[in-house]
């Protein structure tokens, strides 16, 4: 397993000099968020260590024991008829000290009306992609630090075409137990395409996070904050929608600045009674608000929302999250203990 996450890192690096982002490579799939608690937290949320199975879905470091026999299953009505889930098994062994994580992405787009170059009618056709995941995470020597990797097999069928990858997770997490604080680091989705669309090779969505979490010490509540897309900087692109025209008609372009482009890497969020058997979520994405934000119209684009019941063996999640006043998602998860 030591060769493994060697290999892992190995493919890291060489696949880190290649910025990607939305629109820019396949498998996009890749980075949506894993369960309901993560989307109600703002989205990529990396240092939950606990009972959480799902999480090791993001950051293969934060898989733990307390995940032994948790299975997990989320699901998403997503934007635009598209649906997705994941589901997520760990299980522990050697005395209860090494655990193994298994979890799968899958999503589809629906069906779609084909046409030829004339217009004439050629059918309805299909798209879906589906990630199969497995991944293990080790204590370095008797430190605070902790190194885990998944290894994930991609597959991708849009109408005719087909298309199988690989990819690599890696995540490196700090836990202080006496401030009740993690941070984390993860790298996502170092890979290849193995067989391609139609014969041009394609970038995999790249994806470098950092994040921070800390239990406060008088008050049930867990802050969160995660710095996403660390890979590419800027990050902010001016808006067309947003450009502004003076009384003798001359347009200016939207300035982002500095700070904008900070903000835009910045995710918050809270976990109201993060041990308890009922939790209050709330998350915001500032990339998500800023891109989607609508001038002199309040949405709430970027918030979300979310809840978490436990009943005897079964956890509940539910998440409301915004988008536009035209699409939001909600996302649902359950979570049995085996044991």
């Amino acid at each position: 397993m030591k060769r493994t996450i060697t290999t892992l890192m190995v493919l890291v690096c060489f696949n880190f000099a290649f910025p990607q982002l939305g629109g820019e490579a396949t498998y996009q799939f890749l980075n949506l968020v894993s369960s309901p608690r993560q989307a109600a937290l703002g989205g990529k949320v990396i240092t939950n260590v606990d009972y959480d199975v799902t999480q090791g879905l993001y950051n293969p470091a934060t898989i733990n024991v307390e995940m032994d026999n948790q299975l997990a299953l989320n699901y998403s009505s997503y934007l635009g008829g598209i649906s997705y889930g994941t589901a997520a098994y760990a299980y522990t062994w050697d005395r209860r000290t090494q655990t193994l994580h298994v979890g799968v992405t899958y999503i589809n787009y629906g069906d779609f009306d084909g046409y030829d170059e004339n217009g004439v009618p050629t059918g309805s056709f299909t798209g879906n992609e589906a990630a199969l995941s497995v991944g293990y995470a080790m204590q370095i020597g008797y430190s605070d630090f902790y190194l885990g990797g998944n290894i994930k097999f991609i597959t991708s069928k849009l109408e005719q075409y087909t298309s199988l990858g690989a990819a690599a997770d890696i995540g490196l997490l700090y836990i202080n137990e006496k401030l009740d604080f993690n941070a984390a680091l993860v790298v996502r989705n170092a890979g290849t395409q193995i067989t391609t669309y139609a014969g041009l090779q394609e970038k995999l969505p790249l994806e470098v996070n950092f994040g921070m979490s800390q239990t406060l010490e008088h008050m049930p509540l867990r802050w969160h904050i995660t710095f996403e897309n660390l890979q590419k900087w800027p990050i902010a692109s001016p808006n067309p929608s947003h450009v502004t025209t003076d009384l003798e008609g001359n347009q200016t372009e939207e300035k982002v600045g500095f700070l904008a482009n900070v903000i835009r890497h910045t995710i918050l969020g809270a976990e109201l009674f993060p041990d308890r058997g009922f939790n209050i979520r709330l998350g915001y994405n500032f990339r998500r608000a800023e891109e989607l934000r609508i001038l002199d119209q309040r949405n709430f684009s970027g918030l979300s929302f979310g809840i978490g019941i436990k009943l005897n063996k079964m956890r509940f999640s539910y998440t409301h999250a915004r988008y536009t006043s035209a699409s939001n998602a909600s996302f649902f998860g359950l979570q049995i203990d085996l044991r």
